[in-house]
Parts: structure tokens; C-alpha cells; sequence
């Protein structure tokens, strides 16, 4: 069972995103560096961790040549649709990779394996979404 994370969890734990408190710059160890993904990731301290997991899972499995844009974490903005509920992008828990072919409605093209490196170390996968958003993961709420 996923234990979905919302936007309400967030504003409890975190607060208001605007203030940014929650939020580091994270200098990836050289172990985890792989081609896309930036040096330097802003994101939710209770990121890392799992992050860090799930890079190394993708390099130990080989999978990491699946891995072709790294598409953003932190932006605080609205739930693409909504005028109301925050993304979880406003505090930098969420990362969307591969996005020119994981458009928002359609069939991921990211293989089982790939998913499973992120899901295995704490991430929910947008693929699996009512509405699927195959780029999108986020952590789960059990790892805030």
C-alpha cells in the first residue's frame, strides 16, 4: 500500500514553503554523480537520503543508462489543474526525470526496474497515479 503524501502533511511538517527553511544544497558525493543529474540539487533535507538510495540502486542495477534528464525538485507552485492544492515541488520532496517521454497522462516508457530503484528506497511513482504523471516521484509520507 503507498502512504500518499499530501500537500496538507507538508504544510504541517514544513510549514509555508515560501520561507524555505526545510531546503538545502545538497552536493551529491562524486559515488552517486551520474551524467544529468546536477552536482548541486536544492532540495528538502528529508530528501537525501532516500535520493542517495535510489541513485545508487540505479548505478549497482546498470539501470542508470535509462536516466536521460534530470527535470527539476524544488518550485513552488500549484498541482498542474489546481488553483488551491501545492505541489509537493513547493518543498522540494518531489523530482521529475525523463520528462520529454513521460508527458503528464501518458504510459511511462521508465522500465519495472527503474521504478523499483525509487520505490524501494521511499518514493511513490506518479506512473501509478489516478491521473499518471509517469516523471514524477515523491516521497512517501512514511519518510518525512
Amino acid at each position: 500500500m503507498e502512504m500518499i503524501l499530501t500537500s496538507a502533511d507538508c504544510y504541517s511538517k514544513y510549514g509555508d514553503p515560501h520561507k524555505e527553511k526545510f531546503m538545502t544544497m545538497w552536493d551529491v558525493p562524486t559515488t552517486l554523480e551520474i551524467g544529468v543529474i546536477p552536482k548541486r540539487i536544492y532540495c528538502n533535507h528529508d530528501l537525501i537520503l532516500p535520493l542517495s538510495g535510489a541513485f545508487r540502486s540505479l548505478i549497482d542495477t546498470g539501470i542508470v543508462s535509462e536516466l536521460k534528464t534530470w527535470d527539476g525538485c524544488f518550485n513552488i507552485r500549484f498541482v498542474r489543474g489546481s488553483k488551491t492544492v501545492m505541489s509537493l515541488h513547493s518543498w522540494g520532496v518531489a523530482i521529475d526525470l525523463n520528462a520529454f517521454e513521460n508527458q503528464m497522462g501518458q504510459v511511462g516508457k521508465l522500465s519495472d526496474g527503474f521504478v523499483n530503484c525509487f520505490t524501494q528506497n521511499g518514493f511513490n511513482y506518479g506512473g501509478n497515479f489516478s491521473r499518471p504523471d509517469p516523471m514524477h516521484f515523491e516521497l512517501r509520507k512514511d519518510r518525512i
